[in-house]
């Protein structure tokens, strides 16, 4: 049985549990309150709180995701209180001095680890913004100084927005949780950057995947069950097509819920597992849900709830629950409406899933045969503002008073991003600017890709809000773009074209002209009057040096233009 209690103000949760005293303190603050600007400062939070601890005897950790921050630790009733006890006060006297240090860390540790198949499904329906940060990087790192820490740890840290939960007999002797007061902050409102759904998207990934938000409750969880039981039998029974098909339902923490769905495949198979999938979910759109599949999933979640300690394994996500204000259901209640779950239930849950499901497939493959529409990756018209050509000739930035926007010559690709609708601007010291929208969509402001003026760059940075800003560290030369051959612009100023260029462009220019004037009156004089066939050989020979001394002159041209 699980008792609700109260220690220093924090609600508490207790359960009896084999094994060793386990204990964890939930806030309610992840990724999804944070901007892209300042992109990772929850994560660092975290990390400056655990640094105190050191090393222990017993094991420990923190994680933070899109919305909870979750510190925990299992070992005897001394170490759950010590550790405990010392993140709270560690929360509330932050150890400064090894913030550089632990940013490093972050920094490895994002290098190191591994891309997902799915990580990049939340940018694509949600943005630059809430949900879809996790599919950035921590940008704001470089950024975030003590002042953000103790700010962000005041305004989220506190006892009214944070849930404890201890495994064990009794809460420890010694136990503290001296947190500062505050208010429970709400889970944020999720953003879409989908104007239609359902909807699809192009990947380099092999494997063809789907997100969908749906109404949160047991017929969402059994529904993804039976999903993938039908994902399973289908592409890896039958067909042999995917090793991989799996289908998951993961609480938004408010009244939605995503399922999201994978299946792998060959390069030569990926347009089989497309129509394999797609069949799959329009089979289930239109109802055809067996009944055996139903009663297994549900005899499945029955049998995760019959372990004797199924009630300490619960405390962690009871205490999200509790934390977001969602009722906190009995073991006994739980079972029943797992059980209560019908095919229509299940049906109903199919047609919410594909009214807003967002398919990624592999590169090179579509789905609006499918009825999905393509997301979008440009956006609807430019900001107006003076134009920048570019120094390659493919199109033009323009930078105005309320944003800036890239418009190629050829093609639909316009991209355009608002000052006020700008998540973040990276800004190398190079000069380099790189403007992402709340929608993802993002324009880059290059020195060297474009004939801009030192005007425009103030403009830009003058125009964006300070705490969109992110001036991060200098780029490697070999990562700063160039243009053509306009090479001294990524390593240092531009030196102007000398006399000896403008020399050498006349010079090729009356060579050339003089060659191919020679041989075209010679070749016309042959033409009316046939002569040696030696003569014709002239021609060409003259023709082609023509040709020759005119190949230095577009080159000396953008040269000389350019300086």
């Amino acid at each position: 049985m699980i008792q609700q209690l109260e220690i220093d103000g924090v609600p508490t949760l207790l359960a009896p549990g084999s094994g060793p005293m386990r204990a964890g303190l939930i806030f309610r603050v992840g990724s999804a309150d944070e901007t892209l600007a300042r992109r990772g400062i929850t994560h660092l939070l975290e990390h400056l709180a655990l640094a105190t601890i050191g090393q222990a005897d017993y094991h420990y950790n923190g994680a933070t995701d899109q919305i909870f921050t979750h510190f925990h630790n299992q070992g005897s009733e001394a170490h759950v209180a010590g550790f405990l006890t010392g993140v709270c006060e560690s929360l509330q006297n932050l150890p400064m001095q090894r913030l550089e240090v632990e940013k490093e860390i972050l920094r490895t540790e994002e290098s190191s680890r591994g891309t997902g198949v799915m990580d990049g499904m939340p940018l694509w329906r949600h943005g630059a913004q809430d949900y879809g940060l996790v599919s950035y990087r921590e940008f704001g790192l470089h950024m975030i100084g003590s002042d953000d820490l103790r700010a962000w740890a005041g305004r989220y840290f506190t006892r009214e927005n944070a849930v404890c939960w201890i495994v064990g007999d009794r809460v420890p002797e010694g136990l503290r949780l001296p947190l500062p007061s505050g208010e429970r902050r709400p889970v944020p409102a999720a953003s879409s950057a989908l104007p239609q759904t359902p909807a699809y998207y192009a990947s380099g990934s092999r494997a063809v995947a789907l997100d969908a938000v749906v109404r949160a409750g047991r017929p969402a969880a059994v529904f993804a069950g039976v999903l993938e039981r039908e994902l399973f039998r289908t592409l890896r029974q039958e067909q042999g097509l995917s090793y991989t098909a799996d289908a998951a339902y993961d609480w938004r923490g408010d009244e939605y819920a995503h399922i999201r769905v994978l299946a792998d495949a060959l390069p030569e198979k990926q347009d089989a597992v497309l129509g394999g999938f797609v069949d799959v979910l329009a089979k289930l759109r239109v109802g055809r849900i067996e009944q055996a599949d139903l009663d297994a999933t549900v005899a499945k979640m029955e049998e995760s709830l019959t372990d004797v300690d199924v009630d300490a394994k619960r405390l962690p996500s009871y205490a999200l629950d509790l934390l977001v204000g969602r009722p906190t259901p009995t073991v006994d209640d739980l079972r029943a409406e797992i059980k209560a779950v019908t095919l229509d239930d299940l049906r109903a849950v199919a047609g919410e899933l594909t009214a807003n499901a967002l398919l990624m497939v592999p590169d090179g493959l579509a789905a609006d045969w499918a009825g999905h529409v393509a997301a979008p990756t440009r956006s609807t018209a430019p900001v107006p503002g003076t134009p920048h050509a570019s120094r390659e000739g493919t199109g033009q930035l323009l930078i105005g008073a309320e944003g800036v926007s890239y418009v190629p010559f050829a093609g639909d690709g316009v991209a355009a991003v608002r000052f006020a609708e700008c998540a973040a601007m990276l800004c190398w010291p190079d000069g380099g600017r790189r403007l992402i929208g709340n929608d993802g969509i993002a324009v880059t402001v290059e020195p060297n890709l474009y004939y801009l003026t030192p005007e425009a760059l103030r403009a830009v940075d003058q125009l964006v809000p300070p705490d969109r800003k992110v001036f991060l560290p200098p780029r490697d030369p070999e990562d700063i773009p160039v243009a053509g051959e306009h090479v001294a612009l990524a390593t240092g100023p531009k030196k102007p074209a000398g006399a000896l260029h403008i020399i050498g462009m006349l010079l090729s220019a009356v060579g050339a002209t003089l060659c191919a004037g020679f041989a075209a009156l010679l070749a016309v004089a042959l033409i009316m009057e046939p002569g040696d066939d030696e003569l014709w050989i002239m021609v060409v020979v003259m023709a082609v040096f023509a040709a020759v001394l005119a190949l230095p002159i577009l080159p000396l041209w953008r040269r000389i233009r350019s300086s």
